[in-house]
């Protein structure tokens, strides 16, 4: 037997969430993007040994998306949007939790509450880089070789191009706009079938 809870979050709740991030980014400013890659990492290996609800398990999911972003050689963000998707990481590189994660099943509700602000400032980011994924699976699989070993192939160059002046394009259209498809608040992602990328949090 399952049962839904549903709860809100207030403007005065978030101005909290807010306010701890700002303070995980200032502690983070002595931080090497690797290290700050590597602690986010990190959670995602302690939530990987743990028993997380299907709800959190999908923010971790994105939080994995996210540093996927960084790493991923074929996507090379520019170093602007790269800078911004590292200052959405560096909350997960902050020692100090709100909840703290070895509280059993709702250890990680502040880590997912934290994804889903992120999340939201890094929509159009997110959206680019699963269709990126989605293109160099397809492409991948056509010409026969495994998605894993592309790497920065020139095939993919014009398609990451155009995604990437599309996020642009979005980001500048939405700067400050409401929650976007990305969020949990809008149409959920299927984590079913999902593209490679260079991730390793999965569904237990």
């Amino acid at each position: 037997m399952s049962i839904t809870l549903t709860f809100e979050l207030n403007d005065r709740d978030l101005e909290h969430f807010t306010r701890v991030m700002e303070a995980s980014r200032k502690a983070a400013e002595s931080k090497t993007p690797e290290q700050i890659v590597e602690s986010a990492g990190a959670l995602l290996v302690e939530a990987q040994k743990a028993q997380v609800p299907d709800f959190i398990a999908q923010r971790l999911l994105q939080l994995d998306d996210m540093i996927a972003m960084v790493r991923d050689t074929g996507w090379s963000l520019p170093d602007e949007d790269r800078q911004r998707v590292l200052a959405a990481l560096a909350y997960f590189a902050d020692p100090k939790d709100v909840i703290p994660d070895n509280v059993e099943v709702l250890g990680f509700l502040d880590d997912a509450i934290m994804i889903e602000l992120c999340v939201r400032e890094l929509r159009h980011e997110l959206d680019a880089y699963e269709d990126f994924c989605d293109f160099r699976q397809h492409e991948a699989q056509r010409r026969g070789v495994e998605p894993a070993t592309v790497g920065h192939a020139d095939w993919l160059e014009d398609r990451r191009a155009e995604l990437v002046e599309r996020m642009h394009t979005r980001r500048e259209r939405d700067f400050g706009v409401g929650y976007g498809g990305s969020s949990g608040y809008g149409p959920a992602r299927s984590y079913n079938n999902r593209a490679w990328r260079p991730g390793g949090f999965r569904f237990r």
